[in-house]
This record gives C-alpha cells, sequence and structure tokens, in this order.
C-alpha cells in the first residue's frame, strides 16, 4: 500500500473528516500538511491559478521528502489550478473534480446544480464537468454564505441549501464542497445528491492499495 500526503486546513473540519473516513477505510500511513488557508483565498479571488498550484506543489514536496507516494487536496475550490498543478506536482494526485465527473456520468445524470463556494458554482465547476449540463441557480450567493458558515463550523446552512435544493429542477444536487460532508449525509439529505468528499476519498482508497 502506498503512503498518502494529504493537503489540509481548507477548511479544518473537512480535513478532520477525511482523517477520520481514511483511518477507518484503513488507508496505511499518511502524512498531513496544513496549508495557509488565507493565502489560498487569496490566489483563488485573484484568479491567480499558477501562483496557486506552485504553493501546492511546494507543500506536495514536502510530502514526499516525508515518504509520501500520492497526493490530495481535502478541499474543491483550490482544484481551479488542477490543471496547471498536475504539471508540476512532485506525486501523483487523487483529482476530486475528475472523480466526481466520473461518478456523474456513471449514474446517468444528465443535469446537475452545485453547492459550494461562489467560484466553484459560478464556473460550472471550473468547466470539468464535460458532457453534463450545470446549473448555475440563482442563489448563487446565498449558496457562498451558507457554505462558508459551514467551514466556519456552523450547522444552519443544512436548513437553507436544502430549500434551495428542493426549488432547482435537477437530476441532482452536487455537493461541490467537502465541508458539506460534515452537515449532510444519507440520513438527513431529502434530495438527490452526488457527495464528492465520499467520492474522493473512496478514490484515494482505491489509488492506495
Amino acid at each position: 500500500m502506498r503512503n498518502l500526503g494529504l493537503i489540509g486546513g481548507l477548511g479544518p473540519g473537512a480535513t478532520v473528516h477525511y482523517y477520520r473516513e481514511l483511518a477507518k477505510a484503513q488507508a496505511g500511513e499518511m502524512l498531513v500538511v496544513h496549508a495557509d488557508m488565507e493565502r489560498v483565498r487569496g490566489d483563488v479571488e485573484r484568479g491567480d491559478r499558477s501562483g496557486l498550484a506552485a504553493y501546492f506543489a511546494r507543500l506536495i514536496e514536502r510530502l514526499a521528502l516525508g515518504g509520501a507516494q500520492l497526493a490530495a487536496i481535502s478541499a474543491v475550490t483550490p482544484h481551479i489550478c488542477i490543471r496547471e498543478l498536475e504539471k508540476i506536482s512532485p506525486l501523483p494526485l487523487v483529482n476530486i473534480i475528475a472523480e466526481t465527473a466520473a461518478e456523474i456520468r456513471s449514474r446517468g445524470l444528465r443535469r446537475v446544480a452545485l453547492f459550494g463556494t461562489r467560484f466553484v458554482v459560478e464556473s460550472r465547476m471550473f468547466g470539468m464537468l464535460e458532457g453534463v449540463e450545470v446549473v448555475v441557480p440563482d442563489q448563487v450567493d446565498a449558496i457562498h454564505q451558507a457554505y462558508m458558515r459551514t467551514v466556519e463550523g456552523g450547522t444552519e446552512g443544512r436548513a437553507i441549501l436544502s430549500g434551495i435544493a428542493r426549488e432547482l429542477t435537477a437530476d441532482a444536487i452536487v455537493l461541490a464542497g467537502t465541508d458539506l460532508a460534515l452537515i449532510f449525509d444519507e440520513t438527513n439529505t431529502d434530495f438527490p445528491h452526488v457527495d464528492c468528499a465520499r467520492i474522493h476519498i473512496q478514490a484515494i482508497v482505491r489509488s492506495l492499495r
């Protein structure tokens, strides 16, 4: 089994969720590096994909020096730079967007809506969901704000997002923010959905074996 290097801290709650689920899946040895969230947020807001990719590549190099053989980022929004990062990463990457796109296609979903940050929703997941119609809801600001409150540790976003989901015409809602795994699960989600964090974690475990 290969050793995992995980870039965390984006936000911390999702990092803990990944750690718990990977440990439960007996994913073997792993290293976690805590990224500077404000640095990453600034690069995302400026659209500095090359700068963000270079920053992540440096973090991944540290993970590699510690013995990691495979890397992953426990957040969707920073994948804005995934095309640039894949070219310079010292380690192979498990790409959450590619894994989510494969899941959507395997389930035959043709029309989806995204819940996550404004950058993910408005960009239609950075244009990487080829062959799928991605609805951009009118409530982009409300979705972004509810998601950011979840990142900060709040739980009130679940009711807000559930209400919006019931108003949308889509085959499924893509939970395109890993922190949403903290407030949505199979027991409390009453709309068709695709859980990016769950899909990503499963793909990481497969890739490690």
